[in-house]
């Protein structure tokens, strides 16, 4: 009986084996070719220890603070360029450079993108005193740095922006998408974001490649700011599909923005559930009407609370072709 499971094991895995003959993209067997989704994740990590010194804490133990900080970033360093100098072999300019030219050129943008680091600080400083002052439930600064999701993830946006920036490949969607799969929120790296960013909750947010944000902008959960179609693949790579949204505006929960041409303009305020696809002028508050809340009973035919009715027959509410959503 044994020596049947052990057949059919070694069958089945024959099986597999064979199936990696195919020649499909699903068939590759370089994995030392692939950037290490673990390392960068533990870059990351780190790299939040070096942004949030008092909030993370280090794998490396120092009684010199100076020290301590010095030990993580050239294990920062150290650590990228090594997961760069794998990913730049997916740019097309790098393809014909030797392992020797490419550890050099990974090192270079490691030590750029580390230099930014001061400046990705001043921006994520903007981010905390805009989550604190949004949010009348926070309690303290230190409780937004060690609970929120929003912070969590814009801050993470920033590192993987500025590594976007640097033209590297694959390393900053797999920051962002790493952070995704910690807060629920998925923000492209290419995204351009300002100062005092701030997302309540955060849950299902969704910020495409091309969009453009300004500053003091405070969005809710299920925000989409996201393309008006993608029919056209790759054909559409490059160019602006997502939208602009100015200066000081506000987009209330579940809100989809989408289109490369939509700008929502300064100070406006986005109500929950809208659906917008074409500019709005600065100052707008744009909302939808109340909807009718029709519940049934068996009870009574009609009920009516505050406006609301409530009727009997379920098909009413299927054939109404008027459906709305509250503020």
């Amino acid at each position: 009986m044994r020596r049947d499971i052990s057949n059919r094991i070694q069958n089945v895995t024959n099986r597999i084996l064979q199936d990696y003959q195919n020649g499909r993209d699903i068939d590759n067997m370089n994995v030392f070719n692939q950037p290490d989704r673990t390392a960068v994740r533990d870059i990351t990590y780190k790299l939040l220890s070096i942004l949030f010194p008092g909030y993370y804490r280090p794998k490396f133990r120092s009684y010199n603070y100076d020290g301590r900080i010095a030990v993580v970033v050239e294990d920062v360093i150290y650590n990228l360029q090594k997961q760069i100098s794998i990913a730049l072999r997916f740019k097309e300019e790098y393809a014909a450079e030797t392992d020797y030219e490419l550890k050099m050129s990974a090192e270079e943008l490691a030590i750029d993108f580390l230099d930014r680091l001061p400046k990705i600080r001043a921006l994520v400083n903007t981010d905390m005193q805009a989550s604190y002052e949004g949010d009348p439930a926070a309690f303290s600064i230190d409780e937004i740095v060690l609970c929120y999701p929003g912070l969590l993830a814009s801050t993470i946006n920033r590192l993987a922006h500025e590594l976007f920036l640097l033209g590297v490949p694959l390393i900053p969607r797999m920051m962002t998408e790493y952070a995704h799969s910690r807060t629920g929120i998925d923000i492209h790296p290419g995204a351009t974001i300002g100062e005092y960013f701030f997302m309540d909750h955060g849950t299902g947010i969704v910020v495409g490649e091309t969009s453009i944000i300004g500053k003091h902008v405070k969005i809710y959960q299920g925000v989409t700011i996201g393309a008006l179609s993608t029919r056209g693949g790759q054909r559409l790579k490059g160019a602006k599909r997502h939208p602009t949204i100015e200066d000081n505006v506000t987009i209330y929960a579940g809100a989809s923005i989408l289109g490369g041409d939509t700008t929502i303009g300064e100070g406006s305020v986005i109500g929950s559930n809208v659906f917008i696809t074409s500019s709005v002028k600065p100052g707008t508050r744009v909302s939808v009407k109340t909807q009718e809340l029709i519940i049934h009973n068996d009870e009574d035919d009609i009920k009516k609370y505050g406006g609301v009715e409530m009727i009997e027959d379920p098909r009413d509410s299927e054939t109404d072709s008027t459906w709305y959503y509250v503020i």
